[in-house]
């Protein structure tokens, strides 16, 4: 029995005015998705444990099997896996993006956690650069990671109450009330923000009518992480799909074979046909495979609807849609779990910590309940998983 994970990050949403009081997914032509939700079993999980942040690492590890309560130290540990970056005992890991900071009346504001999307060979250079701030701080290092995300390391780190805000939990608000409360933090980031203020990078990004990396921006901290493999925990062998290091990095500690698939990239231009064809192909040798879309994430955070409705439709078409057609054109059995890893709402731009729809459906499965696969739906259906984390042996013991 091969098994597999269809994740559209974010995919989940509230109800929008614009939508009639509907939401993207339920608005969005889903016939892959409603058919699993229809065929096998649908219903709602919590993903995100009550006092933990609503984030994309600790949504995963929940669908991943992981429980956050055992073994969470925070998000860039995770994204150093990732990078191939060793941590020691002292050493804590944050991740570093490179943010746009807008100039408004009131000071700085978040104009973009993303830099605008900056791409890899750009902010490779720009983190390169960085390098030069950091030698005068010698227990402190620098990774490049992809696009805006980025890995700090700083050895013997004390600062047990720090607070370090997310950058996409407040955009286009001004930064002063989100800074992080250690002084060596916003020292960098002041200093970094000198070092890219004309650098060559932003000079022509700034000709080409781009925004700007204007500075770093940490959150994310934590010490090394340690989880059980699937191989030790279940039997069996995995692979993980994605464009993003949270992910890579989560399915290294889960000893799964990391597939890296060209013009895999994060946003609505990402191959999803690709990441299906990857998927398909792996599961010749592996017995789970995890294939992870951000574009939905990506289109929430941006506030733009049209552009996270087309997300959720080619998610379904070219990711779902895609396997879906290929294992049963195999034959051989299989089990398919759809779901996101937590909302990110349009009107937010941000996460929540909301329960989320998922479906199980297996192959051997024939009913036809008339679900369709949304919020509403799933909490139709009756069903609800109260601890996420037994969501994947959920998967794994269905016939």
């Amino acid at each position: 029995m091969k098994s597999i994970i269809l994740l559209g990050d974010g995919m989940a949403d509230e109800p929008i005015a614009e939508l009639g009081g509907k939401t993207p997914l339920e608005v969005a032509r889903t016939p892959f998705m409603d058919a699993l939700a229809s065929r096998g079993e649908l219903g709602m999980a919590r993903t995100v444990k009550p006092g933990f942040p609503p984030g994309s690492d600790v949504a995963n590890m929940t669908v991943l099997g992981i429980d956050p309560g055992r073994y969470y130290t925070g998000r860039a540990p995770i994204e150093a896996m990732s990078i191939g970056v060793t941590l020691g005992e002292d050493d804590t890991a944050f991740r570093i993006n490179l943010v746009s900071l807008a100039e408004g009346d009131e000071g700085l504001s978040m104009g973009d956690y993303s830099a605008g999307h900056i791409s890899t060979a750009e902010a490779r250079e720009l983190i390169s650069d960085l390098q030069g701030i950091v030698e005068g701080y010698p227990n402190i290092r620098v990774y490049p990671g992809v696009e805006y995300r980025h890995l700090m390391v700083i050895n013997g780190y004390d600062c047990p109450d720090l607070r370090a805000t997310p950058p996409h939990d407040i955009t286009g608000k001004g930064i002063a009330p989100y800074l992080p409360s250690d002084p060596l933090l916003r020292e960098l980031m002041e200093k970094s923000r000198e070092m890219l203020r004309d650098h060559p990078v932003n000079v022509a990004r700034r000709k080409a009518g781009k925004k700007e990396a204007t500075s770093i921006w940490p959150w994310g901290h934590g010490k090394g992480m340690k989880v059980p493999t699937l191989e030790a925990e279940y039997g069996i062998t995995g692979s993980m799909i994605s464009a993003v290091d949270l992910l890579k990095g989560l399915g290294l500690l889960r000893g799964m074979e990391v597939i890296n698939v060209p013009g895999a990239t994060g946003w609505i231009d990402t191959d999803y046909e690709g990441k299906a064809r990857a998927a398909v192909s792996s599961l010749s040798s592996r017995d789970l495979v995890f294939v992870h879309v951000e574009a939905p994430d990506e289109s929430g955070h941006g506030g733009l609807l049209k552009e996270k409705i087309r997300a959720i439709e080619d998610f379904d078409e070219k990711v779902v849609g895609h396997v879906l057609r290929a294992m049963e054109e195999k034959g051989g059995p299989f089990r398919i779990l759809c779901m996101p890893d937590h909302p990110t709402p349009i009107a937010r731009k941000t996460h929540t910590a909301e329960p989320v729809p998922f479906a199980i459906c297996s192959s051997s499965d024939q009913g036809r309940t008339g679900f369709a696969f949304s919020e509403k739906e799933a909490v139709r259906a009756g069903l609800f998983i109260e601890e996420g984390h037994t969501l994947l042996a959920r998967l794994l013991a269905r016939t």
